[in-house]
């Protein structure tokens, strides 16, 4: 039994260098280092996007094999201002992560990237491919406006009291536009307007993120991280993701050449798989893990596992490709 299938994740590794990276007039973002200075480079990508890093996602990687880079994306987590639209798009984001390569010293990393992670991933190695070494991706979203539609109606097809709460939190004469309602709530100054706002909106994600109840289930969001979430999600949806329709899929002809393990839980109600099964079919020489027993969130067993052999893999895979 290789190390992967004997356990879920690494132990936890403290980091070795943070900082904070000015990457604008008014945003600041958190950075993290860990692992093996001398080990092939990967950079973390969070979901959300809003939801920022946690020390769980450490875990994906060897820290023996890997240069481990977690950061906070504009307006999450640790980064500065939390919960702020200004500046924030998805070309912003990209233009991030090079600066923080740049600051870094890295001349080629792999890309991991989960839920909002696998878009900004898609994204980032579409503008930048020839300083990506390959992708592990999770949970794909593809930014399209089905998707959006089916996260803010289909879902409850699946989790009707949750879409039920979703809903009735508004005024009935505002229910027919939840994204348009929820927008000008999550961007009012005022905390009493803003907060319950944010807290039902991250609720309604919490509850149709995993398969079966796991440790997070009833303990959505709240406060700063359900404010980052919900407002950078909404803000997010309303531009359509800042990318025309079917941008990033045409866009995968760039990264053919690379090599990519896409996970997905089969059972993912939030990023049904049907769009991964649209990126595998773009994508023909990645492969395709799916995972009979999950949802979406990737703190799911089977997801887990899949995700820390998708990364043995790759260092298997990538040994002697990469430039220090």
């Amino acid at each position: 039994m290789d190390r992967a299938q004997a356990k879920d994740l690494y132990p936890d590794t403290e980091p070795t260098r943070t900082g904070r990276l000015a990457v604008d007039d008014d945003h600041t973002l958190y950075w993290e280092e860990m692992g093996s200075p001398d080990g092939m480079p990967v950079v973390f990508l969070h979901g959300g996007p809003g939801s920022g890093s946690s020390p769980m996602h450490r875990r994906f990687f060897d820290p023996e094999a890997y240069r481990i880079v977690v950061f906070d994306q504009r307006g999450a987590g640790r980064s500065t201002p939390v919960a702020e639209v200004k500046n924030n798009t998805t070309q912003d984001l990209v233009a991030d992560i090079e600066c923080l390569r740049e600051h870094l010293g890295i001349k080629q990393w792999l890309i991991f990237g989960g839920s909002w992670g696998s878009t900004l991933a898609l994204a980032y190695g579409q503008t930048h491919p020839d300083r990506c070494l390959g992708f592990v991706l999770r949970g794909i979203f593809l930014g399209e406006s089905s998707e959006i539609d089916w996260f803010l109606h289909g879902m409850g097809q699946i989790f009707p009291e949750s879409h039920r709460r979703l809903v009735e939190f508004l005024p009935e004469a505002e229910r027919d536009d939840l994204l348009g309602s929820y927008h000008r709530r999550l961007t009012d100054p005022d905390p009493a307007i803003h907060r319950p706002a944010a807290e039902r909106w991250a609720g309604y994600e919490n509850d149709c993120s995993q398969l079966l109840p796991g440790p997070d289930y009833g303990n959505p969001a709240s406060g700063e991280h359900a404010l980052s979430v919900a407002r950078l999600e909404v803000h997010y949806f309303v531009n359509q993701v800042f990318f025309g329709a079917g941008q990033l899929l045409a866009g995968v002809e760039t990264l053919r050449g690379k090599p990519a393990i896409i996970v997905q839980g089969r059972y993912d109600v939030i990023c049904p798989i049907r769009t991964a099964d649209r990126l595998a079919r773009a994508w023909p020489e990645a492969e395709y893990v799916i995972v009979p027993d999950a949802g979406h969130s990737a703190t799911e067993p089977g997801i887990r596992m899949a995700l820390v052999r998708a990364t043995d893999a790759m260092r298997t895979r990538l040994s002697g490709r990469w430039q220090t």
